[in-house]
């Protein structure tokens, strides 16, 4: 058993799909647009061939409050770098880009060499190595 894919519900959906495909080497599919319900997607792959990230836009979905990182659901998406100096250099790529880092690039208490950053939309991505 494995994940076949995480949805994001997203205001700027070509933006979004932007971030990924220009710091994360993401692949996209072409936009589907369901007419009656609005729903449009993206579905994107990553380097890895297996993992997949659908981005959603839909005229009637409702912003929701947030708190920070401190709620109940899905807090993170967590995107493997490759390596050290690889996340070191991805991190710095964001920062020059106007992104805020929450934390690291650092080595957790857990052994993972990881740093946490914004995105898009106030999502939280870390890069571990």
């Amino acid at each position: 058993m494995k994940i076949n894919h995480i949805a994001l519900y997203c205001k700027d959906l070509e933006g979004m799909r932007s971030f990924f495909m220009h710091f994360f080497a993401a692949q996209s599919n072409d936009l589907y647009h369901n007419p009656r319900t609005g729903l449009r997607t993206y579905i994107l792959s990553f380097p890895d061939g297996e993992t997949r990230l659908e981005l959603m836009n839909r005229p009637d979905v409702q912003e929701g409050r947030v708190d920070e990182s401190l709620h109940l659901g899905y807090i993170h998406i967590s995107m493997s770098a490759g390596g050290k100096e690889l996340v070191d250099d991805l991190t710095a790529q964001l920062v020059d880009a106007g992104h805020q880092v929450l934390s690291g690039p650092r080595t957790t208490g857990d052994g993972y060499y990881e740093s946490c950053i914004v995105g898009p939309e106030n999502i939280l991505i870390e890069i571990t190595e």
